[in-house]
């Protein structure tokens, strides 16, 4: 077996907080190895796949960098009130509130390294400061950013087993990897888990969301089968979050199995979802866009076929965003789109919209930027804004199904990075940060979430070794 010992931090996974962990480390002289399970064309995790950020705009250092946010106002409390009230107030407080909290300088942080930002939401109904971005070229950017500042990338490695040491003085020494065909011991003094979650793994979404999971769409990367959190476990990580939650986006109907990334069609909220019984099953205007669709995938795929179908007339569909492969399918009925949809009873859907219709307000002032209290009295489920009637043919139709992003189960952490184990007492030399830690995202998220916990909790990660490293030497320079 081969030993590498020249580093003093170790980072598993080369997504946004693996990203994260090894620049701030590369920033503080850890000399890191990031390293990544994947080739290099594949590398970033969920990342090279996501599009944005959430970030408080108020009191933002961003607009003196030359980047003026779509939305002004919004606060940090104004953020961790939506965390709060997107996860059923589950979420664990202190963790949500130092996110928040960091989320604007850690953004500012980033821009100073090189990351570029559009600031012009891609569609409307976005209506919280979001910065907007390409995935593929944040990693990139990062990846390049790490290898000046000396860190090291290792592609095709694959963390296997966490080393821990043997004296009487607990801590974890490094990490056993697969690299390419060679199985490597890189010893170090610290590591960070940022390796993602457990959502490209089979029968763990058929443990923990039921069956019939298996088959769920991927929207991202088909690496992420959260080993490297079992290698936690496995020396006595606690367990936290909700394991049998997650970010299951609705999304296109014909999207591919794996890597398409967003594939969502936005505009739902303005339109009716019905299902193979031609009959609606949601409050597709409960909430803005950025608060119900990481939740409406579960609820959609779980219907008939996992499958279910958009309709909008002339006029709505315009405040449509189909970002997936579909072509839209028109006709001079709502019948007529169903039927060419596949769906299995297009006429009790017909029947479905003109009920929905009769239901709406004979002259709504409709807004598509805010809540904009239009209601459609008398239906179940409710439709509680942007009801208008879809009576202007033709009709618009797109099949929707549920696609997973990231799972909500990890391992419990600290405010700083520190994993604790199942006394609840940290793990000295294991951190971890990004969706390989739970106790954040319950039942629900607010868009955008993902990858800015993720770059707050990396760099604190990187930040936490090398205090742990600084007050080891201390230690060791008093026994002398």
């Amino acid at each position: 077996m081969r030993v590498i010992d020249n580093h003093d931090l170790v980072v598993i996974g080369c997504g946004m907080a693996g990203l994260a962990a090894g620049l701030r480390a590369a920033e503080l002289d850890l000399n890191p190895v990031v390293l990544e399970k994947t080739p290099p064309e594949e590398r970033g995790g969920q990342t090279r796949y996501i599009q944005s950020f959430r970030i408080p705009s108020a009191d933002s250092g961003l607009p003196e960098r030359g980047y003026e946010f779509d939305v002004s106002g919004y606060s940090a409390d104004d953020y961790y009130d939506d965390i709060m009230h997107q996860t059923n107030g589950k979420a664990d407080p202190d963790i949500a509130r130092k996110l928040v909290d960091q989320a604007s300088p850690t953004a500012e942080w980033l821009t100073d390294h090189g990351v570029d930002w559009d600031m012009e939401p891609p569609h409307v109904g976005y209506t919280v400061a979001r910065t907007f971005i390409d995935g593929e070229e944040l990693v990139s950017t990062l990846v390049e950013r790490i290898e000046e500042l000396g860190g090291t990338i290792v592609y095709n490695a694959e963390a296997r087993e966490l080393r821990e040491s043997d004296g009487s003085e607990r801590r974890v020494t490094g990490v056993e990897a697969f690299v390419e065909d060679d199985r490597v011991t890189y010893e170090a003094d610290t590591v960070v888990i940022a390796s993602g979650g457990y959502e490209s793994d089979e029968r763990k979404r058929t443990v923990y969301y039921g069956d019939g999971y298996d088959e769920m769409t991927i929207r991202g990367s088909p690496y992420n089968a959260g080993g490297p959190i079992d290698m936690a476990l496995d020396i006595g990580a606690k367990a936290a979050g909700q394991w049998s939650g997650a970010h299951m986006s609705l999304i296109d109907g014909n999207s591919p199995p794996a890597r398409g990334g967003a594939n969502r069609i936005d505009g739902y909220q303005y339109c009716v979802v019905l299902n193979h019984d031609g009959e609606r099953f949601v409050d597709e205007g409960q909430d803005a866009r950025a608060h119900t669709y990481a939740k409406f995938g579960r609820l959609f795929f779980e219907e008939e076929d996992h499958e279910v179908f958009l309709i909008a007339d002339s006029e709505m569909e315009e405040f449509l965003w189909p970002q997936g492969p579909s072509d839209p399918v028109y006709g001079d009925t709502v019948a007529e789109v169903l039927k060419e949809l596949g769906c299995k009873n297009p006429k009790r859907g017909q029947k479905t919209v003109e009920a929905y219709n009769e239901a709406c307000p004979d002259d709504p002032d409709f807004d598509p930027e805010t809540l904009d209290g239009n209601n459609a009295k008398g239906l179940e489920p409710p439709k509680s804004n942007w009801a208008v009637s879809l009576d202007n043919p033709p009709y618009v139709g797109y099949p929707l199904t549920g696609g997973i992003t990231f799972a909500f189960g990890g391992v419990a952490t600290t405010t700083e990075a520190e994993v604790l184990d199942t006394r609840e007492e940290t793990i000295p030399g294991l951190y971890a940060a990004g969706n390989s830690v739970g106790g954040l995202f319950y039942d629900n998220y607010p868009g955008g979430t993902g990858l800015t916990n993720a770059a707050v909790y990396g760099k604190v990660a990187a930040e936490s070794a090398a205090d742990e490293l600084n007050r080891r030497v201390v230690r060791a320079e008093a026994d002398d």
